[in-house]
């Protein structure tokens, strides 16, 4: 039997827009194995990124449910929340969401602050997870003295900092030239082999869906098919 990190189930999400109703999801159900890589395709305004936000508890549902190894996340409150955001989930964004005046360690060490670590455990634990990204060399450089591939790196290290089950990374080769995009993927490939991080990437790059071993194909809100690979 499957082991599911992740679950939806009837999830659906309805927004107010100029006095009508605009049903962003509508009732998708997907499931997402531990351990796995997982990709959500779709066209701009298919749902893909609403989903995300979801799975990530940025956005809480209008109907249904959101499943994190079978707590129903839309049921905690503000601080239950926060707590799964900080300790279980880590978030890649596409514009990177960098803080431009601090260091890739300092950024790396933000949400270990949050956390409430101790700064020495920090300091190690920054240097450690920009090692593992190639940029151990970068420590004391700020984003405007970065590439956009080395600022996505530092962004990857950040999601990585306290140690989380599932990467959720959106569009994380978006802004980025073909070879460091194909480097981004090879971390987060990496990551999940090596490390047992359940990846799920929102995204319309066919290279991401090339590494992948569940596509949730998503259009007008719905789960169009769902595509499953043999990991490689």
């Amino acid at each position: 039997m499957a082991d599911y990190i992740v679950e939806t189930q009837n999830l659906s999400r309805l927004y107010e827009v100029g006095g009508a109703t605009v049903k962003a999801l509508d009732d998708v159900n997907i499931q997402v194995a531990r351990g796995e890589y997982n990709s959500i395709v779709g066209p701009s305004g298919s749902g893909k990124t609403t989903l995300f936000n979801m799975i990530g508890g940025l956005d809480r549902p209008t109907e249904g449910q959101v499943f994190i190894d079978e707590i129903d996340i839309a049921k905690l409150d503000a601080y239950e929340l926060a707590w799964l955001r900080c300790h279980r989930v880590g978030y890649i964004f596409q514009t990177f969401n960098l803080i431009p005046v601090l260091t890739a360690q300092e950024n790396v060490s933000l949400p270990m602050i949050f956390a409430g670590v101790a700064r020495d455990k920090r300091e190690t634990r920054s240097v450690e997870m920009l090692e593992t990204v190639g940029l151990g060399e970068r420590l004391h450089h700020r984003p405007m003295e970065l590439s956009a591939g080395q600022q996505q790196r530092v962004a990857i290290a950040r999601a990585l900092a306290n140690d989380p089950d599932i990467i959720l990374a959106d569009e994380p080769t978006g802004n980025l030239d073909l070879h460091t995009g194909l480097e981004i993927i090879d971390i987060l490939r990496k990551l999940n082999r090596e490390g047992g991080v359940t990846v799920i990437a929102a995204t319309h790059d066919m290279k991401i869906i090339d590494v992948s071993d569940a596509i949730f194909w998503v259009r007008d809100g719905r789960i169009e098919r769902t595509e499953r690979r043999n990991s490689s």
